[in-house]
């Protein structure tokens, strides 16, 4: 099969959607990989590496897409490569389509098969693609709140940890899945006050004994909740429902009642974000503030750390991509259920109920799909 790995265009997207050692597992395999130059080079990966691995590397975006039979990306496609999409082609990223109504437009008008790495699903409801993106944003979600807590940066001055007879600062994380759990542990070895909003109770139980009594835990109710924000210093939203827009559960008013200087971070943002105030921001300008209160809303948070980034999603999509490559699309998700669940678009129809709910649409079932 021919595989392309286009340079990403994303405001401050640095990733890349395929490592050398990836390229080199698949030229292995009988794949040609395509890479364009310089694809790389923000995770700290070369052109040499790439073609030392055996990549044919070309300078044009247009010809890497075109010579594509399945591309590979880290980030959705943007305006500026709509008019790369075509009915033969299969796309392979990261799609967050339930909050992007033009770029779900503009795979079904080109008759493009899209499968998202975030709604790719195993039995146990576990997001393998998403995941490993969701602990590095995660991790980083108390750093930037830190961050934006520093008074130089439009927040209160607080330094999370604080110091001998001053108080350390009270985080509050809304979803208690992979990010949220990531959260916590850099929150709670930032010596922050650390709570966790879930409303799975078991998950709860599974988070207090692995943080034997470092964070607490809390089941999630809008009136525990609004005090729980409103009392909060940072706030980090995780909520996720896969291949839906995620829920507003921090609303305008709650955020009028927080402390001016208060910091919210939103790694559902993607998915449209858990605060009622979320617009996404990029890396250049990060931040905005409502009621006083600093938003930091960055779609694409691991971008900022590329090197490592890129290499927990190779780790993890590559196997994937191996099926994909060796069966060809259709058989590779007829093999695999949770590839399956990765479908979004195809032959201009919308495969997936979530996306199709969130912009009204009829969802195509996936044995019509595949058929």
């Amino acid at each position: 099969m021919r595989i392309s790995v286009p340079t990403e265009v994303k405001n401050n997207e640095y990733r890349v959607a395929l490592t050398p050692a990836g390229v080199h597992d698949l030229v292995a395999a009988g794949h040609e990989v395509f890479v364009q130059h310089g694809a790389g080079e923000g995770s700290s990966m070369p052109d040499a590496e790439y073609e030392a691995a055996g990549a044919t590397m070309l300078h044009d975006a247009a010809e890497v897409w075109a010579r594509a039979e399945l591309l590979l990306k880290v980030k959705e496609p943007v305006a500026s490569e709509y008019g790369y999409l075509r009915d033969d082609l299969v796309i392979f990223t990261y799609l967050h389509l339930a909050a992007d109504r033009a770029l779900t437009d503009r795979l079904l008008g080109a008759g493009s098969t899209a499968i998202a790495y975030e709604t790719v699903q195993l039995p146990n409801r576990s997001l393998p693609l998403l995941a490993p993106m969701s602990e590095v944003a995660g991790r980083l979600a108390p750093m930037v709140g830190a961050h934006t807590l520093m008074r130089s940066s439009g927040g209160l001055g607080l330094l999370m940890s604080g110091v001998p007879g001053t108080r350390p600062a009270r985080v509050t994380i809304i979803g208690g899945g992979v990010a949220g759990a990531n959260s916590a542990v850099i929150a709670a070895g930032m010596g922050a006050d650390v709570t966790v909003f879930d409303t799975n109770v078991a998950r709860l139980r599974l988070l207090d004994d692995h943080f034997q009594g470092r964070v607490k835990t809390a089941a999630s109710n809008p009136l525990d909740l609004d005090r729980a924000v409103v009392d909060s210093d940072l706030v980090i939203g995780s909520v996720l429902i896969p291949g839906s827009k995620a829920p507003k559960l921090v609303t305008n008013d709650m955020v009028s009642r927080m402390r001016p200087g208060s910091v919210l971070v939103d790694i559902a943002v993607d998915q449209g974000g858990c605060f009622a105030d979320t617009h996404a921001t990029t890396h250049d300008a990060p931040t905005f503030t409502v009621h006083g209160s600093v938003f930091y809303c960055v779609a694409n948070m691991p971008g900022a750390v590329p090197n490592t980034s890129t290499s927990a999603l190779t780790n993890a999509t590559l196997p994937y991509i191996r099926q994909v490559a060796r069966l060809g699309w259709k058989d590779a998700l007829r093999a695999d259920a949770a590839l399956a669940a990765g479908l979004n678009t195809t032959a201009g129809r919308v495969a997936n109920a979530g996306v199709a709910a969130a912009h009204d649409l009829e969802a195509l079932p996936l044995t019509d799909a595949l058929a």
